[in-house]
Order: structure tokens, then C-alpha cells, then sequence
């Protein structure tokens, strides 16, 4: 059986491990260089870990990590923005070393709360077997927002 590494990647190294998320979430189309930059500045900054993790030497999994204070709390919590294992690699432990990388990280922040949202039945059923439990009475709501470029702004005078 081949040993899972998980292991935080710098913000300079990046662009391997969105290649897989880029694979799965955006059909391949790499996310735009000013993305790039910005999760870097967020990782550098420590707002953002990303993990990766090889098993036989080869990146097949990442999950994306956020920090953020939370009012409500009163400390900072974390949440899990992305989790993503390649087909090929499923069902062999590559997930449950991801979350648990999560859980090793969150506790070295002192961090006690951590969330995910999921969208597939099928997660819903891996996360409760992970131990996560449903949050009674939360909903999520979202909104796009149109955003003007900066090159169809219309000069102020």
C-alpha cells in the first residue's frame, strides 16, 4: 500500500495544485494570473493554506483552507473551500488524509470550529463519516454581482 503525504504548499508553487481544481471546477481552463497572485498574497499572508497530497508520488488531491474571524465566535474559524481528489485516486484514503491534514492544521492555528459546504448528496454522506454534522437552521444564500472592468469604465470628468 502506498503511503499518503499531504503536506501545506507555498504560495509560490501553486500552479500545480490548481491545475487539478482547475481540472474539476473549471474544465480545465486555468484560472486568470491576477487569481493566481491573489491566492498567493492570501497564502503568504496566512489567510489561505492549500494542501496537497502525493500518493505514489504524484499530486492527486487538494483541499483549499480559509481563516477568517467570525463575531459571533469571538475567535477566527476555518473552513474548507475546496476538496478534490482525482478519480483515479479515490476511495483509497486520499480525502479522509486531506481532512485530516485540515483538522492538524486548525489545531496548530488553535482553531476549534470548521465548516464545509457541500453540494453532492454523496459528500454530504463522506463528511458525516468524518464526523462533521449538519448545522441545524443554516441555509446558504448567494448573489452574483455584476462587476465593471476597469477598461469599460467610463472616463470621469
Amino acid at each position: 500500500m502506498n503511503l499518503i503525504e499531504v503536506s501545506p504548499v507555498p504560495g509560490p508553487d501553486l500552479r500545480e495544485p490548481l491545475r487539478l481544481l482547475e481540472e474539476w471546477l473549471r474544465d480545465g481552463e486555468p484560472v486568470p494570473d491576477e487569481f493566481l497572485r491573489e491566492m498567493q498574497h492570501q497564502v503568504n499572508a496566512g489567510h489561505l493554506e492549500v494542501l496537497a497530497a502525493h500518493l505514489g508520488g504524484r499530486m492527486v488531491g487538494v483541499l483549499v483552507l480559509a481563516f477568517r474571524p467570525n463575531v459571533s465566535l469571538g475567535s477566527t474559524f476555518a473552513s474548507i473551500e475546496d476538496l478534490y481528489v482525482h478519480p483515479q485516486a479515490r476511495r483509497k484514503g486520499v480525502a479522509r488524509a486531506l481532512l485530516q491534514a485540515a483538522d492538524d492544521r486548525c489545531r496548530n492555528h488553535s482553531i476549534s470550529y470548521l465548516e464545509v459546504q457541500v453540494e453532492e448528496n454523496a459528500a454530504n454522506a463522506f463528511y458525516e463519516a468524518s464526523g462533521y454534522e449538519p448545522e441545524p437552521d443554516v441555509r446558504v444564500f448567494s448573489r452574483s454581482l455584476a462587476i465593471q472592468s476597469g477598461a469599460d469604465e467610463k472616463p470621469k470628468t
